[in-house]
């Protein structure tokens, strides 16, 4: 269920203050009507909800890019086939369609920004904002940033700054991009900050770097663990265990989850058809490629498609 389908095109605040529990309720919004804003072309733009009910408690999809602003509480991020233990204050990020959710083992102060990739296409604006990649679409990185009490402050005065030109009768599309690109910038700065630490620096396994390296370049060739386990002169079991403990994924989760981040790059940043991308990832049946995209993300190529849209970098030289 697309719970914020009739904002498509634009920006969503979510606010949750309650214990959140797995697999309890379905989402419980509240019934009173969401502010719309309508571009001079006719789309909807920017929606607000505001929800005191339970959040995130089962696995659900977005179309749109989502973050979550945990200020408070401790549990466990689920992200499609892996999952993060963290405490707050944090960000968690997730991107469109993935299946997410939060077990917590402490009560969590909960904000959830989402935008969809028409609003503001994160790939069009990479050169002002580096977070596709970084914060969004990368499967081999922790997709948080833990958050200093002066970090803290920045966001939610941010959040209070959206929100409260959200509530400007009407509210300035220009003025919402510019903080929610405000956002992942600053966003960005702090998780390339905490990439280059020293500390995390001392934590690089070299030969888990090298897989990285490897499977980039290998992906649409290379689709068995004991392929790579060859290629670093490691045994299969070795190999296994030391990229599960590196990357918290097994070596086939991340094999599969290369093949699809490059189907979903095609599907919203260009025009192809699903055949033309089952082909260029080396499907030789593209029923075969919509049967394994499916498996891994729950919903059809073309389905995919038609809830993230086509970016307008499908229409510019910029890919």
């Amino acid at each position: 269920m697309n719970l914020f389908n009739p904002f498509k095109k634009g920006l969503v605040l979510c606010f949750s203050f309650k214990k959140i529990h797995k697999k309890t309720e379905p989402f419980n919004y509240p019934s009173k009507p969401v502010k719309k804003v309508i571009s001079k072309s006719g789309e909807n733009l920017p929606g607000l909800k505001i929800t005191t009910g339970d959040l995130l408690n089962n696995p659900t999809q977005f179309s749109e890019y989502t973050i979550l602003f945990i200020t408070e509480g401790e549990g466990v991020y689920h992200a499609d086939f892996a999952a993060f233990p963290f405490t707050g204050p944090v960000l968690l990020f997730s991107t469109p369609l993935q299946v997410i959710y939060i077990e917590q083992s402490k009560p969590a102060k909960l904000t959830v920004l989402q935008f969809h990739g028409d609003f503001y296409c994160i790939e069009y604006h990479r050169t002002e904002v580096a977070c596709n990649g970084l914060l969004f679409n990368n499967i081999y990185i922790t997709p948080a940033i833990k958050l200093t009490n002066r970090d803290m402050k920045i966001f939610d005065q941010l959040l209070s700054e959206l929100v409260e030109e959200f509530n400007q009768a009407p509210p300035s599309e220009i003025v919402l991009k510019a903080y929610l690109q405000l956002f992942l910038a600053k966003s960005g700065s702090i998780k390339i900050k905490s990439l280059s630490d020293p500390q995390e620096q001392m934590k690089k396994d070299e030969l888990m770097e090298q897989f990285r390296q490897l499977l980039d370049q290998h992906y649409l060739s290379l689709h068995k663990p004991q392929d790579y386990a060859d290629l670093l002169a490691m045994s299969p079991n070795n190999f296994t265990k030391r990229c599960t403990k590196y990357f918290r994924k097994t070596p086939s989760q991340l094999i599969q989850e290369r093949l699809i981040l490059e189907a979903k790059r095609q599907l919203h940043l260009t025009r192809l058809s699903i055949k033309e991308i089952a082909y260029s990832l080396k499907f030789n049946d593209e029923f075969y490629f919509s049967r394994f995209f499916k498996k891994m993300t729950k919903v059809s190529p073309l389905t995919f498609r038609e809830r993230t849209g086509i970016s307008i970098v499908a229409d510019l030289s910029i890919q």
